[in-house]
């Protein structure tokens, strides 16, 4: 029986890994509906202006260029906060050894209430070559580092390279949910279960890239190595469909579906299924180890 192991083995890897090549290699099933083909696009400079680290950014023809080395990263932060909207931008990210490193685009009002702020976070976390990007989804509400941070992370691989070319990343976020979508494909859902769940303030459109060298991967196992700087991060196509915070009470958010009154079409929520059924990787409400008294839409 020994004797045939050593020739077993590499069959049977060869057959456990059949299913998941095969689905690694389709793409979801149609969403049917393009929220994303509904909003205009918009130049950088429209938008948006850097925040930080002017040095290692880079505006040319309506897109921005970010990078990481040793001394610094950079980031963009939108002209206005809003209370609700579309917000989405293509992205493509480097290849290669690009662990502890972060490529963002986010919502936050860290600056206005910080220690007690909302966020919505898309994060791209960097990876080592034999390994794909995780894509991480997250939702804050009136908490970060310097108080009690309650994540509610959702994280992804991705059913293609997202160093290959750009794709479509978006959050849509309305007074009674938050959807994260992949070239219009949603991914989450998010609902407004009880205000005590739920970013209701106003809030900024961030983009940025920054050494996380200590969670960003495999919970800081890999850090970021200079070796490879610079990190690169570009962004283009940016969509604005949303609320101002100074605008009219009367402004109301697009919708994520084709009825037009919120929630998925049942094409969408088979979509987002298939997207979580195979590519789903970690969800806070079944993480065992997690207290989900404080997380009780869970």
């Amino acid at each position: 029986m020994a004797s045939l192991l050593p020739r077993n083995i590499p069959v049977l890897i060869l057959l456990m890994s059949i299913p998941f090549m095969i689905t690694a290699a389709q793409n979801p099933p149609s969403p049917g509906y393009y929220p994303g083909s509904r909003i205009s696009t918009i130049g950088f400079d429209q938008g948006y202006r850097n925040l930080w680290g002017a040095q290692h950014q880079r505006v040319e023809q309506g897109s921005v260029t970010l990078w990481l080395d040793r001394s610094s990263g950079s980031g963009y932060k939108s002209l206005h906060p809003y209370q609700s909207g579309y917000f989405g931008a293509d992205v493509k990210l480097q290849p290669g050894y690009t662990a502890g490193v972060i490529t963002s685009f986010y919502l936050s009002n860290n600056e206005a209430h910080p220690g007690d702020h909302d966020e919505i976070d898309i994060e791209f976390l960097g990876t080592t070559p034999d390994k794909p990007y995780t894509l991480q989804t997250n939702v804050y509400i009136r908490g970060s580092g310097d108080r009690n941070i309650i994540g509610r992370e959702m994280k992804f691989h991705l059913w293609f390279d997202p160093t290959q070319d750009f794709h479509n990343y978006a959050i849509l976020w309305t007074p009674s949910e938050i959807i994260f979508l992949v070239d219009d494909v949603p991914i989450r859902r998010y609902p407004r279960k009880s205000d005590a769940t739920f970013p209701l303030r106003p809030m900024w459109v961030y983009g940025s890239i920054w050494d996380a060298s200590s969670w960003a991967t495999e919970d800081g196992k890999y850090r970021a190595d200079y070796n490879y700087q610079p990190f690169i991060g570009r962004y283009r196509n940016f969509k604005i469909g949303g609320c101002a915070a100074e605008g009219p009470a009367s402004c109301r958010p697009p919708s994520a579906s084709p009825s037009g009154s919120g929630g998925l079409s049942q094409q969408q929520q088979s979509g987002m299924e298939w997207v979580q059924r195979n590519y789903l990787v970690y969800d806070y409400c079944r993480d065992w180890k997690r207290d989900h008294t404080q997380t009780p839409e869970c």
